[in-house]
């Protein structure tokens, strides 16, 4: 093969690796962390929990510690991880998932109150639950499963009465109510982040594409 042939296939090829790898920034968004609908959920919790702890849990004992750390570890997590995505997309995915573990040991904390103290755990699809589930969602969104989308101003505003003023019944409930629609959140965004990671890969790749790209256009 002359090197004319060689010329002609390397451009057609340079041609082909640019069409095929769409031009990425180096350091893509990052950090918008405070828009996630599972980060709010995660705030909402951790405000809940700081108040059922000072209701009903004496403030001296390791269980408080324990579970008030637990919905801190569940929300920076998330924030630090969102950070971290611009350079490491496997920090990100493991500290997403460390914000879940955090989550699923603060709910077995509050079925554990519940459970010794003779209170019941409510059903997933207890009326109650159901309410409180909706309060999440736009008003108008509620009457289809398909169409419903959730507020914009996800606060602990929302849910204040059932941790400030009701007995640890209502409020352990709600609490684990909410937990669980955080943690369906957090199972959807490791699912995402997994998937792209898979087919954009991270900061190492998406620095040795850019590379090879500079080489092959000098």
């Amino acid at each position: 093969m002359d090197g004319s042939n060689q010329s002609h296939l390397s451009n057609k090829s340079h041609k082909s690796y640019n069409q095929t790898m769409p031009d990425r920034p180096l350091i893509p968004k990052h950090g918008g962390f405070r828009n996630l609908h599972a980060y709010k959920f995660v705030e909402v919790v951790h405000d809940a929990t700081v108040i059922f702890c000072e209701r009903f849990v004496d403030p001296r004992s390791r269980t408080t510690d324990q579970m008030i750390q637990a919905a801190r570890s569940g929300k920076q997590n998330i924030a630090e991880g969102s950070m971290a995505s611009a350079t490491s997309k496997k920090t990100e995915l493991k500290l997403t998932n460390v914000a879940r573990a955090s989550l699923i040991e603060l709910q077995i904390d509050f079925e554990d109150y519940l459970r010794q103290h003779d209170l019941p755990i409510w059903d997933k699809e207890d009326p109650r639950c159901r309410k409180i589930r909706s309060l999440a969602f736009e008003p108008q969104s509620n009457q289809s499963n398909q169409s419903k989308k959730y507020r914009q101003d996800l606060t602990f505003h929302l849910y204040a009465k059932f941790f400030e003023k009701t007995g640890p019944e209502i409020a352990a409930n709600a609490a684990i109510t909410i937990l669980n629609q955080a943690t369906f959140l957090l199972n959807r965004l490791l699912a995402k982040l997994e998937q792209d990671f898979v087919e954009e890969g991270g900061f190492t790749e998406r620095l040795y594409n850019k590379r090879t790209q500079a080489r092959k256009s000098n």
